[in-house]
């Protein structure tokens, strides 16, 4: 992947009385002005990384019966003295040479830096005051701050940004490029391109009015859910397979279409949250919320012969566990399986009232994974009803020539003639049967969460360093105290806990939310450790304005997902130009002050979407079982393979790469290569690597292959008659904006020099034709020699940087 240039020639008030004192926004670093020592931002995260392990919450590892990450145990050991760092016995031992004194102890790994040892000095000597953990404090909606720059800020967000630019001596970056912006948020927001049509309309006229109404179409959108539904499906761990050994296949599709009617219908963040992990404890809950509980169905089932079906269920409720308090709470609970968290207020116990929430569903691992809801299309309601009608017709008939039976000569006795039957009607009945039994097993039968009855409720213990064959203390259903308890209404079930997790005072809940967004959108959230916002975490980049994300989100725009995004998009901010100046590179090389626009490689299926959607090949088809687009021979080849690879054909061949049927142990490699998930487990973020494959997927696989020829074909039909201005179309159904003169001009010297070759070599023009099944595609006022030419320039066109950036 090149530069064109380069080619070719981020719960209660009870809670609170165990966290210290009343709330206070604390500042990042760069927020702060008056010198003070942060706890939060520079104490903290040195003591959790080199000191809690030993000296934190977990009682069973703990050294000395020291606690540093409370100040009262601190001080009441005499190990700090506020104020007089000399006297402090926790200064002396951090900063002594001598190996049997020094903290961290040598064989521990870990060694303050000089600047460290100062940081804790001098916060010693500054009082050595502690300050609740950022995130386990309800946000507080805080004022916008002031800024030198009035005329820039569109909504809050640029309030907080520029204010941390001009105390940082930063400028903000102009506007985006129209044609890049338009691009941008069209790819943000849908995950496909506009039309160059589209793009020159808005060139013409950039108004922030203009962009307004774009934004609105795009959330508008079907394709709007399609789009966002990926982000959530890697959180779900969504997959078309069980995992495991034997990987075998199940109906989840249906929740996949739930996630993408709910998000185009801007179904709240509550309700959204509510039903995937409680529908079926609603009164009266319709089928669609018993299928949005398939969320936590999506864990793994374990169907290899002789394994034990307990130990999987209860992996399975251990992952509901984890899964549920990283995805909305983003806290590492499964850290407290074995023992105390190490870091964070969620003791092994309370891991396991966790465990006793999620431990009374009905599911066990078991071959046909009950429980299940049957989910007939209206067409298979109309050809299962046929069916039955058919053979009920069939049955009467028989039964009316029956009394001819008996009455024959010869006939046997009654009760056998009553029993016989013709061959043909013998024959008629067998073949309906068999279609019925065929398209009976071709009616999706979905995997959901049910509460076991009361009578049959399970006890929970405490696993013993996580084995679930050694059971400590029953627990009963509850959760964290730090984060405030279920209250005393019963049952402490499900609907419970997600009535907790969505409570206006849970601390961690819309900016978890308001940080994914900000990710998605950004390439990285405000927090950078999505997953983790708890002590080992990395601290927000502008904690106040997460925090007013993370009110407007819940009390303005009452958990509307589609009013954060929009609010996020329509800003100053996410609209500059992603050009980076030297001065930006040395001052903020990683954009982290978000002085610059956002810039970064496109999530695999957009990468495969974009090329489709340019070279007209896309099926704009919505919902429906997964397809199977072209992958490797070999690939699926296992022998516990119950299901073949069988590729699809037609516009189910180019259906979104968000239909693809999605294999555990054996992921679609395209979109593996460019950081897709393989889904066994939840996904909070992809982390983008950069190999040679991914330049061998977009030159040689047969989707891309495929989209080269449609797009060169798109060149020749659409571009005019000469080779410039069909190049110039191709560049701009991909990259939309206009090519400058020198780009068209390397673009003609590589298909010129392409179109020699394949002169001279006329077999190698139809191999690359067959290869693209395009050899019956040749436009008529081209050879095949010449297309094929334009297929190499279409191919470079998809290889191009810009091509599978955000910028």
């Amino acid at each position: 992947m090149r530069s064109l240039t380069s080619l070719a020639p981020a719960v209660l008030s009870s809670a609170l009385a165990l966290l210290p004192l009343c709330y206070q926004p604390c500042p990042s670093a760069a927020e702060t002005t008056d010198g003070a020592t942060s706890f939060t931002h520079d104490i903290r995260p040195i003591l959790a990384a080199n000191c809690f392990a030993c000296h934190g919450p977990d009682d069973a590892a703990r050294e000395a019966d020291l606690r540093l990450d409370l100040r009262e145990s601190a001080l009441a050991q005499g190990v700090i003295v506020p104020g007089q760092a000399g006297a402090s016995p926790l200064v002396e031992r951090i900063t002594s040479s001598d190996p049997n004194l020094v903290m961290p102890p040598p064989d521990s790994g870990h060694r303050l830096s000089p600047v460290q040892q100062r940081t804790l000095q001098t916060w010693v000597e500054q009082g050595a005051e502690y300050a609740a953990h950022w995130s386990f404090s309800p946000p507080m909606r805080p004022a916008l701050p002031a800024v030198r720059s009035a005329d820039w800020p569109v909504n809050g967000i640029d309030c907080f940004i520029l204010a941390r630019l001009e105390q940082a001596g930063l400028a903000t970056s102009e506007q985006a490029d129209p044609y890049a912006l338009v691009r941008r948020v069209y790819l943000d927001l849908t995950g496909l391109p506009p039309t160059p049509e589209l793009a020159d309309e808005f060139a013409s006229s950039p108004t922030l009015p203009a962009y307004e109404r774009i934004v609105d179409e795009l959330l508008a959108s079907p394709h709007f859910g399609e789009h966002w539904a990926r982000v959530w499906l890697d959180l779900a761990r969504y997959a078309d397979t069980k995992g495991y050994e034997k990987d075998f296949p199940r109906d989840i599709w249906p929740y996949r279409d739930w996630v993408i009617r709910a998000i185009n219908a801007d179904m709240p963040y509550d309700q959204f949250t509510i039903e995937q992990l409680a529908g079926d404890l609603l009164p009266q809950s319709t089928a669609d919320q018993q299928i949005a509980t398939a969320f936590h169905r999506n864990t793994m089932n374990n169907d290899e012969g002789g394994t034990d079906d307990e130990e999987f269920r209860v992996a399975a409720v251990k992952d509901r566990v984890d899964t549920t308090m990283q995805v909305w709470m983003g806290l590492t609970a499964g850290c407290a399986k074995c023992h105390a968290h190490k870091f964070d207020p969620i003791s092994q116990e309370e891991y396991y009232q966790l465990f006793a929430i999620f431990n009374q569903t009905a599911d066990a691992d078991r071959f046909d994974d009950a429980p299940v809801i049957r989910l007939e299309t209206i067409e298979q309601q109309q050809q299962l009803k046929e069916l039955r009608r058919q053979l009920a017709d069939l049955g009467k008939k028989t039964s009316a020539t029956r009394p001819t039976a008996l009455a024959a000569p010869g006939g046997s006795s009654p009760a056998a003639e009553a029993t016989e039957r013709r061959p043909a009607e013998n024959a008629a009945e067998s073949a309906l049967k068999k279609s019925l039994e065929e398209l009976e097993g071709r009616v999706a039968k979905l995997p959901i969460m049910r509460q076991l009855d009361v009578a049959q409720q399970r006890t929970t213990h405490i696993h013993l360093r996580g084995n679930f064959l050694d059971p400590g203390a029953e627990v009963q259903p509850e959760a964290p105290s730090a984060f405030g308890r279920l209250g005393d209404a019963a049952p402490h079930d499900r609907l419970a806990l997600a009535r907790w997790i969505m409570a206006n005072d849970n601390p961690l809940t819309a900016r978890v939310a308001a940080n994914r967004m900000w990710a998605r959108l950004f390439g990285v959230g405000l927090v950078e450790t999505e997953g983790d916002f708890g002590l080992q975490g990395a601290p927000p980049s502008h904690q106040l304005l997460l925090d007013w994300l993370a009110i407007e989100f819940r009390d303005a725009d009452e958990w509307s997902l589609k009013k954060l995004c929009k609010t996020i998009v329509m800003s100053s901010t996410y609209r500059q130009s992603s050009t980076c100046t030297a001065e930006q590179r040395a001052v903020d090389g990683r954009n982290r002050l978000l002085g610059r626009g956002p810039r970064f490689r496109l999530p695999a299926e957009t990468v495969r979407d974009q090329a489709l959607a340019a070279a007209g090949l896309l099926s704009r088809t919505m919902f429906g079982p997964p397809v199977m687009p072209p992958q490797p021979p070999g690939v699926w080849k296992s022998i516990y393979n119950s299901r073949k690879w069988e590729t699809s054909e037609g516009p189910d061949r180019y259906r979104r790469a968000l239909y693809t049927y999605w294999k555990r142990t054996s992921p679609y490699p395209p979109m593996v290569i460019f950081d897709a998930e393989s889904r066994e487990v939840c996904a909070i973020r992809r982390l983008p690597t950069n190999t040679p494959l991914q330049a061998l997927v977009l030159m040689n696989d047969p989707a891309y292959l495929e989209a080269a020829a449609a797009l060169a074909k798109r060149m020749a039909i659409e571009g005019g008659a000469t080779d410039s201005s069909r190049l110039t179309r191709g560049f701009r159904l991909l990259l939309v904006r206009p090519p400058a003169d020198d780009e068209v001009r390397r673009l003609e010297q590589v298909r010129s020099a392409a179109a020699a070759k394949f002169a001279a070599h006329p077999e190698d023009a139809l191999q690359l034709l067959r290869q693209c099944r395009a050899d019956a595609e040749v436009p008529p006022d081209l050879q095949p020699h010449e297309f094929a030419s334009y297929v190499v320039a279409a191919s470079v066109l998809l290889n191009l940087d810009e091509a599978i950036t955000l910028n």
